[in-house]
């Protein structure tokens, strides 16, 4: 039986004014990305700006399909994906395993706390040379640097989270014998859930930024590589272009997390 048949008159007009949000909203947001777009091409073609330091969207498309015709579109592309999903991956699996690390040992985290909070007010750039001197100028300087990011972020977020959960649900295993791991795994993790997902979301944007910036200090392709190349010899063209398909995975990448949120949470 088809569920809908079940719901009240107000209801489906309750869904229906919901979904015409949504749409509405949706539709506006496309109305001033195309409308920036156009407004950006004229004011190239009338000189109202100059096309040659602000580049102009039809010159963007030329150069992305020179990009894709003679492959160097897709080589760029890879290895920065390739070097952002590392530098994802081990910062949120490292920082949640230091978390629950913390979270078990009131004597390592008291011992921590210091310097998590000096590596967090630290900008990661300024430890750039020295990763550099470390692990020479190719990927793992690179991956290095979306990790260190990544990582401090993701473990003060998630050590809050679990410092946080209700206290009486902890006490009430503890007077049936549950032990630490017990707890760790039936109380902690499932309650933190939401704060593993916030920190996923906010490590898509760090890692794109920790890798970016390890692309411009030291780097022989990636998109980074092609935006700092394009801005030394004058090709606003090839930065736009690089910048814009930056934003573009970024934001499938977002939304790769956010679907997985989705799923997760009605698993939960």
């Amino acid at each position: 039986m088809n569920p809908k048949l079940n719901l009240s008159p107000e209801r489906q007009a309750y869904l229906k004014q919901v979904r015409r949000r949504k749409i509405a909203v949706l539709t506006t947001q496309l109305f001033i990305l195309v409308a920036v777009f156009v407004l950006w091409e004229i004011s190239a073609k009338m000189h109202w700006i100059d096309p040659f330091i602000t580049s102009q969207p039809s010159r963007m498309i030329t150069t992305l399909k020179n990009l894709h015709y003679d492959g160097h579109l897709y080589l760029h592309l890879g290895i920065t994906i390739w070097e952002t999903f590392i530098g994802f991956a081990v910062g949120t699996l490292g920082g949640i395993l230091i978390a629950i690390m913390l979270w078990w040992s009131d004597f390592l985290n008291k011992v921590s706390e210091p310097y998590l909070v000096v590596l967090n007010a630290l900008p990661k750039v300024a430890l750039g040379p020295i990763i550099i001197v470390w692990l020479g100028n190719g990927q793992p300087a690179i991956i290095a640097m979306a990790l260190l990011i990544s990582i401090v972020v993701t473990i003060i977020s998630l050590l809050n989270g679990f410092l946080t959960v209700d206290q009486d649900k902890i006490k009430l295993l503890k007077t049936f014998g549950a032990n630490k791991y017990q707890i760790l795994c039936k109380v902690i993790l499932p309650a933190s859930l939401p704060n593993i997902i916030a920190a996923l979301k906010v490590n898509v944007g760090l890692s794109w930024v920790g890798v970016i910036m390890g692309e411009f200090l030291v780097s022989k392709a990636g998109l980074g590589y092609l935006i700092v190349y394009g801005s030394q010899v004058f090709k606003l063209d090839l930065v736009m272009t690089s910048v814009t398909v930056l934003i573009v995975a970024a934001a499938v990448m977002y939304l790769a997390v956010a679907y997985l949120e989705k799923k997760l949470l009605k698993w939960q």
